[in-house]
């Protein structure tokens, strides 16, 4: 090794957040600081000193802020991004010769006092080293008064001609000259000739307040009219606008909205080739026959009857963005489904065979995941020898959608598409629209959803719906809510989707359907519901798959049918829905999941866990039943530091659902909770 500067002494590791050493961006939210920690250290005993350096990528210009040390060389420091998009930070650390210098003199004072209260100096010899000391310090004032400007410049000066001048008095007795302004000025003005620069400028993906606390509400836009028995429209999901808003919800998801095809077209209960006159799945996605190109205009869109065309029964274009603009007036932003594959009637089926896999007899490979088969459903080829193109065209889907208003994206099984891809386009997007935020629907292996958050996915669903027991939901969250994986993985839990009603909902009914709700709206900032069949409680199953016992889909699913209800009916969820996301609005604790912490509660069927803002403003303490049909009762153990609370203190606990108000005092107290009933305590933490 030829370092190409020895002098510089100042080893700067174990450097965090970091991903991968760099290769991906952790990811944080504008406005927000972003805490930042290193084991900072060098050879000898003189006093260092080192900072935070960040700027926006797009920038030249560095940002500074100090770092402060703490134990074991362990130093800290923190700054705040102001805008969206690409971050970098590194960080200098450096000899500081001028701490070190003031550390010594203060040392040979105290020294000096103290020899001379005991009669003990030699004061010629001592006055000598105090004075070439003080001499010693005034060159290095000297020489930050040469890198500052104007009065800070002018006011080093002075100080550094004053200890000149105290250094040539012939003095028995010093006291130490300089004020904490001096020792400001001089860290304002730091001498970096042999600082060193930890080797790598490391990412920062700063993303708007929405991609970190969120409230999704799915809902089938064909379901949306009043009118029994007739396809809804755009303008049908419009008036539903104020009552999902007046729910607390601020993303509302359409499935696929685009032409769905004719052939194999899927019945109810997902029966095979149904006929035309089924209204098939939105998911199978093109039917270059439904829209003729000049009423999308051809020229603007790019494949009239796919994945930039409308589905003619829902509206038109200008009927869409009107429904995009209606929602920002109510505080919700729509969100459509991305879903990369076609039917077999999708105009890129003829102009672009080579995007699909061919069998041995020359026809195309639907999708399979056997036993199951999707003959309406033609995957991609991303081994297509023109996946240049096939690459460039599903970008432009996204480009075309973000160019109608449209700011939030669910994308599907975006696990089966390839990673190289994800890395480029959504890299890609996320410069040009640093706003977007993409929801991964990847129900897949632990390693391949993280991967998919590090190449770009805002958010992820998760395995919130399988895990049930309390010890499946304390491992599971304290995996995703710890470093690194929270750095860039964000979990949007779903207590149920169209593809997905677990077998907690279908034998626990309604209680079972309050508890997963509660736990998914307060352990994770970001979550979401597919309704109305949530508000209602639906929990009928779909019969089994042949050589299966049990079916996680819904019976007469809305994915083949179109399904109008009424979530207003009784016993609807509506009101334990719209007191949650108040709940959450109101309280900034659970607005993140990085203070979550779990308390021991002596009864396996409870679960207890709390989160916190940084200074403990705002806490919220949760105890809910996850039995869905006995009571369960038991004892807390709370750890009342991460509460913000001393083991003396008496502390007032408000229930956020029902208004009672109770006094605790100690680390044990007594919960009992009743299913469908009071499941759960949402407790807000008064000390």
């Amino acid at each position: 090794m030829n370092p190409t500067d020895g002098r510089k002494r100042v080893v700067i590791e174990d450097v965090s957040p970091q991903l991968d050493g760099g290769r991906h961006a952790v990811r944080r939210v504008v406005g927000r600081e972003i805490s930042v920690t290193a084991a900072i250290f060098a050879d000898g005993h003189e006093q260092l000193a080192a900072r935070l350096l960040y700027r926006p990528k797009s920038e030249k210009r560095w940002r500074f802020a100090p770092m402060l040390a703490g134990e074991n060389d362990l130093w800290s420091g923190s700054f705040a991004p102001d805008k969206l998009g690409a971050w970098v930070f590194t960080i200098q650390g450096w000899i500081d010769r001028f701490e070190t210098w003031a550390s010594d003199l203060k040392k040979r004072l105290g020294a000096r006092a103290a020899q001379t209260g005991s009669g003990n100096e030699d004061a010629s010899a001592d006055a000598y080293d105090l004075a070439l000391a003080l001499r010693t310090g005034a060159i290095l004032v000297h020489q930050a008064a040469a890198r500052a400007r104007g009065a800070d410049a002018r006011k080093l000066a002075e100080i550094a001609r004053g200890l000149d001048r105290l250094a040539g008095e012939d003095k028995t007795a010093y006291e130490y000259p300089l004020d904490q302004e001096a020792h400001r000025l001089m860290a304002r003005y730091p001498d970096l000739r042999h600082a060193t620069q930890f080797d790598r400028e490391l990412p920062v993906r700063v993303d708007r307040e929405r991609a970190c606390f969120s409230s999704w509400y799915e809902l089938f836009p064909r379901s949306a009219s009043p009118v029994p028995g007739r396809h809804g429209t755009f303008a049908d999901v419009e008036q539903q606008l104020p009552e999902i808003a007046g729910m607390g919800f601020d993303i509302l998801y359409l499935p696929p909205i685009h032409p769905i095809g004719r052939n194999f077209r899927k019945g109810p209960n997902n029966t095979e080739d149904a006929g035309s006159d089924a209204p098939g799945s939105p998911w199978a996605i093109g039917d270059r026959e439904a829209v003729p190109c000049a009423s999308v205009g051809a020229s603007r869109s790019g494949d009239c009857g796919g994945h930039k065309s409308i589905h003619p029964a829902l509206g038109t274009f200008a009927d869409f963005d009107r429904l995009v603009a209606s929602a920002q007036s109510h505080g919700v932003e729509i969100a459509l489904d991305i879903a990369f594959q076609c039917s077999p009637d999708h105009p890129w089926v003829n102009e672009h065979p080579s995007w699909f896999v061919i069998r041995p007899d020359g026809s195309i490979q639907y999708a399979e995941n056997p036993p199951k088969k999707y003959q309406d459903i033609y995957p991609l080829n991303f081994e297509s020898p023109d996946w240049r193109s096939l690459w460039a065209e599903l970008y432009s889907v996204f480009e075309f959608w973000i160019g109608h208003g449209v700011r939030a994206f669910r994308v599907d099984n975006p696990h089966t598409k390839a990673l190289p891809f994800w890395e480029w386009c959504l890299g890609k997007l996320n410069s040009r629209y640093p706003d977007v935020i993409f929801l991964a629907e990847a129900f897949t292996r632990p390693h391949v959803m993280y991967a998919l958050a590090k190449r770009g996915f805002t958010q992820s669903y998760t395995y919130f719906t399988w895990r049930n027991t309390k010890a499946e939901l304390e491992s599971y969250l304290q995996e995703i809510t710890r470093p690194p994986i929270s750095d860039y993985f964000r979990p949007n839990f779903w207590p149920n989707t169209p593809d997905i009603l677990h077998k907690t909902l279908q034998e626990g009914g309604r209680p079972a359907f309050m508890v997963r709700l509660i736990l998914a709206g307060t352990l994770s900032s970001n979550y979401g519901i597919y309704g109305p069949a949530y508000e209602l409680a639906e929990s009928a199953p779909a019969r089994p798959a042949p050589g299966k016992t049990e079916s996680e889909e819904y019976r007469d699913s809305e994915k083949y049918e179109i399904r109008q209800r009424n979530r207003n009916m009784p016993g609807s969820l509506v009101s334990l829905i719209t007191a949650l996301n108040c709940i959450r609005r109101a309280n900034p604790a659970l607005q993140d999941n990085r203070s979550l912490r779990f308390h021991e509660i002596e009864n396996p069927n409870l679960l207890c866990y709390s989160k916190s803002t940084a200074r403990h403003e705002n806490t919220i303490l949760i105890a809910i039943n996850l039995d869905a049909v006995n009571e369960q009762a038991g004892w807390t153990n709370l750890d009342l530091e991460e509460l913000g609370i001393s083991p003396s203190e008496s502390f007032l606990l408000e229930d956020l659902l029902t208004g009672a108000r109770y006094n605790w005092s100690d680390r044990r107290n007594f919960v009992s909770l009743r299913p469908g009933i009071q499941p759960a305590h949402i407790f807000r933490v008064t000390r």
